[in-house]
This record gives C-alpha cells, sequence and structure tokens, in this order.
C-alpha cells in the first residue's frame, strides 16, 4: 500500500479492494487500488470491460462499500460511515452523472435539477433562481417546465450535468457520461465537464472513448482490478 504526504486530496484511496460472488465463486473486481485524486483534478479511468472502473468509481463514492481498504474524501473515511450519514454526505459533497441519465421522468426538467437543494434545505427562491442560471448554463434556457421523456437523450444528459453541479459538490463523478450519446451530443457534454473542471471542478470519469479521455489532464489506465498505468499531462489546480 501506498502512503499519499500531501494532505491535498479531495479523494484518497489506499488498498480498496472489492470481492463478489459469482455462483458461490469469488470474483475480485477491485484489487489494492491505491489512488490519490488532488483538488481541481480532471482524472479520466479508461480500461477494457470487466478492468473495474465502474465499481471503483462506486466504491470511491460510497454507492458500493470495499471487502477491503479505504476511501477518504475531504479527509473523512466513508468507507466507515453508516447510511443515514453517508447518504448525507454524498448529497453535500459528490455530483453523481450517469451513462442512463437517472432522471426522474414524472418531474420537470426544473424539479428534477432542484431535487438536491430541496433536500439540502436551500430556501425556494434560492433554488429557483439557481436552477435558472444553471439551465442557462448548460444551454437549457426556457426547458424548465418539460418532462425528461419530451427531450432528446443529449438534452436529458445535460440536465444530468445540471442537477450534479447545482448544489456546489466538491467533487463529480461521472461514469460514462457520453455512452449513450451521438457524438455531437457527446461533444457538448465533454466541453461542459471541460468548463467545469476549468472552473477548479474535481472530476473523475469513467470513459471507454480515447477521444473523450484526452479532455481529462490525467488518465488512469485499470485492468483485471489493477492500475497498471498513468499518464499525466497538464497540472491540476491548487
Amino acid at each position: 500500500m501506498k502512503h499519499f504526504n500531501d494532505d491535498d486530496h479531495v479523494m484518497l484511496a489506499q488498498g480498496l479492494a472489492k470481492t463478489y460472488e459469482d455462483n458461490s465463486v469469488p470474483v475480485e473486481a477491485v484489487r489494492g487500488i491505491d489512488l490519490a485524486i488532488h483538488r481541481g483534478e480532471f482524472a479520466a479511468l479508461v480500461g477494457p470491460s470487466g478492468s473495474g472502473k465502474t465499481t471503483f468509481l462506486n466504491l470511491i463514492s460510497g454507492l458500493d462499500r470495499p471487502s477491503a481498504g479505504s476511501v477518504s474524501l475531504g479527509g473523512k473515511d466513508i468507507s466507515r460511515m453508516g447510511g443515514a450519514e453517508l447518504s448525507d454526505f454524498r448529497r453535500d459533497r459528490i455530483g453523481f452523472i450517469f451513462q442512463a441519465y437517472n432522471l426522474i421522468p414524472v418531474l420537470t426538467v426544473e424539479e428534477n435539477v432542484e431535487y438536491v437543494m430541496l433536500l439540502q434545505g436551500v430556501p425556494k427562491a434560492e433554488r429557483h433562481a439557481r436552477v435558472a442560471g444553471i439551465l442557462a448554463d448548460v444551454g437549457l434556457e426556457g426547458f424548465g417546465d418539460r418532462l425528461p421523456p419530451k427531450l432528446s437523450g443529449g438534452q436529458q444528459q445535460r440536465v444530468a450535468v445540471a442537477r450534479a453541479i447545482v448544489g456546489g459538490p466538491r467533487l463529480i463523478l461521472a461514469d460514462e457520461p457520453t455512452g449513450n450519446l451521438d457524438s455531437a451530443n457527446g461533444d457538448d457534454v465533454m466541453s461542459l465537464l471541460s468548463g467545469l473542471h476549468d472552473a477548479g471542478t474535481t472530476i473523475v470519469m469513467v470513459t471507454h472513448s480515447p477521444a473523450y479521455a484526452q479532455y481529462a489532464q490525467r488518465i488512469v489506465h485499470l485492468f483485471d482490478g489493477h492500475i497498471v498505468s498513468e499518464n499525466m499531462e497538464k497540472q491540476f489546480h491548487v
């Protein structure tokens, strides 16, 4: 296990491992990963199917529990948190963007985006002002009263980006955010993520696209649950 001396970490995984049971046969999806993500960094996790990318993302977000090792976010060990504490921590610190959008189909665009702020107890007037600003930022001004099924895939993913950032999280986790999009809409979503990073947001993204991985300043290659190599090309924000 590596020992990291720098305390400027948004995320720190040490000895992180996850083993599943498949018909009583243990499957090691993640095998003792050590990784630090620094404030303001944009990291892409790449590798073939079954390499452990999504499992690792689920572990560092607290959506799944590790079999061994630890995960710290902002200096707090989330692998030791209970359910309610962890749920509140994720709500306030992490923004999620999923391949399948994960929007609530019976809520309008505005209601989907403001939902996390409802949970945070943000006053109504502030919620509406922040939603209007965020929708304008992602190119969806005037779409607030529409339902997700009435939107294109690219528009739904823009809503998902807006929802992820409206609560002011310190970390954005994106799991194949362009996976269900054509190239034009994929390019648009990546431009949004790139703009967030330029503004100082920390992003960890799983992607199968070598072209979209190049938007990141750091590319982490996984294979069989291990980190096999890393490429660092740009300096992260401090």
